[in-house]
């Protein structure tokens, strides 16, 4: 009997600079990755609309339809894990690309090492996702109702619109009560990845969550900084 293939993952790379992303597709290819690459914003929405992928990978600063945009319109029609790309230091570029849904950002210039380990780990948050729920789908915290399917929360019908890694960085919080969570803890559980004192990644992701919580109706209990600790999920009149 033949062993069973499992299918390459399918990374869509919208770059325009042909050095980068001649050096990605060949690299990610290499890694045993099925790249499409393609080096502007509408070429990229289009094979994204036609085709599945696994994670795309998108530069902010494209050609006529620029990253941002990119995302705003793949949001309405699909939760494909997206990954930004842009220059180290355009802070607005990434809070609007965590507002706008992206699931993780990495500044440039980024080794090819650290791109790797970046698609793995939404790999690995997408398939613990995909999970057979061992408990009930649906729990609740007060008001607020957690479905493990949707990977969103709602409160009184309404959703959050949570990505993947906000539902689960919220979850986990939630399952560990009072308990502070170390942001090298978060970043290992929540986002797969080591902790490195400039990504701001899981800072993005706590703004993210308790923004979209406020927008819902949601006050009962927030994602609270415990400085010099981590992150807790605790009630609205607790000073930590």
């Amino acid at each position: 009997m033949n062993p069973t293939s499992t299918p390459s993952p399918r990374i869509l790379s919208i770059e325009d600079d042909p050095v980068l992303g001649a050096y990605v597709h060949e690299h990610l290819g290499s890694s045993g990755f099925d790249v499409t690459w393609c080096q502007n914003g509408q070429e990229g929405l289009d094979i994204a609309y036609r085709q599945a992928f696994d994670v795309v990978l998108m530069d902010i600063l494209l050609p006529g339809l620029d990253g941002l945009a990119v995302l705003t319109r793949l949001r309405q029609r699909q939760s494909t894990p997206v990954l930004l790309m842009s220059a180290l230091g355009a802070e607005a570029d990434r809070i609007s690309g965590f507002r706008l849904g992206a699931d993780d950002y990495l500044p440039k210039p980024f080794s090819m090492l650290e791109l790797h380990v970046r698609i793995e780990a939404i790999l690995r948050r997408v398939a613990l996702d995909r999970r057979p729920a061992s408990a009930p789908i649906a729990h609740q915290v007060m008001d607020l109702e957690f479905d493990e399917q949707r990977c969103d929360v709602q409160v009184a019908g309404q959703w959050a619109g949570l990505t993947r890694s906000e539902y689960r960085l919220l979850e986990v919080l939630y399952r560990s009560g009072d308990e502070v969570l170390s942001k090298a803890f978060l970043y290992q559980h929540v986002l797969q990845r080591g902790y490195a004192p400039h990504d701001r990644s899981l800072d993005m992701h706590v703004s993210q969550i308790r923004r979209k919580l406020k927008a819902i109706g949601y006050t009962a209990r927030q994602v609270r900084t415990v400085w010099g600790k981590g992150y807790v999920l605790g009630l609205d009149d607790e000073v930590v």
